[in-house]
């Protein structure tokens, strides 16, 4: 059975983390492999890949054959594209500096993609954040509103009850009654 180049699952479970593994077709998916050549996380945006693409190169040249992921993830990286200008050089299509200007023109093009991809969402990130802050922002004052309408309201009710109470007027001879009340209620204990 050929070498393939496949992933290899770490990571705890929802968050799996992926080794980039070469490794006989016969083992299984997380058992004994060839060499370690890389990593993938799924789980930022856009995905971390960090690959040893001339190791990769190698093996690929040597006949591993990758999975459908290892060879979107291999693709991305250019891994394949150096794989397809090497054999233009082996045929003597164009010379090795040919090859290298080639590569290098396509990784500053992917590059670019990649720093427009994340510019647009830490701008989209923050333009979300702003709307969320605004909702929010107007949901209090509806809330304060609110608010202050009741209490508005509660100091009408007041006000109105304290003005339709009758005003008893004391007279001197109940408050000396009440004074006298209250002097003789400790001198009793």
């Amino acid at each position: 059975m050929p070498a393939k180049i496949r992933l290899q699952r770490h990571g705890k479970k929802g968050l799996g983390l992926f080794h980039i593994v070469v490794a006989d077709g016969r083992a299984p998916r997380d058992g004994k492999l060839i060499e370690r050549i890389g990593t993938y996380n799924p789980n930022t945006n856009p995905a971390t890949i960090d690959i040893n693409s001339d190791k990769a190169l190698t093996w690929l040249q040597n006949g591993a054959q990758p999975t459908d992921t290892c060879r979107a993830i291999l693709s991305y990286k250019g891994v394949l594209y150096r794989q397809h200008l090497q054999g233009g050089v082996a045929k003597g299509a164009f010379t090795q500096e040919e090859a290298d200007k080639r590569f290098e023109k396509w990784t500053n093009e992917k590059q670019g993609k990649i720093d427009a991809k994340r510019g647009t969402l830490a701008s989209s990130y923050v333009a979300e954040a702003k709307k969320r802050m605004e909702a929010e922002q107007a949901r209090k004052e509806a809330v304060s509103q609110k608010v202050a309408e009741k209490t508005s309201a509660l100091a009408a009710e007041a006000e109105a009850a304290v003005a339709a109470a009758p005003v008893a007027e004391v007279t001197e001879e109940a408050a000396a009654a009440e004074a006298t009340a209250e002097n003789e209620a400790p001198a009793a204990e």
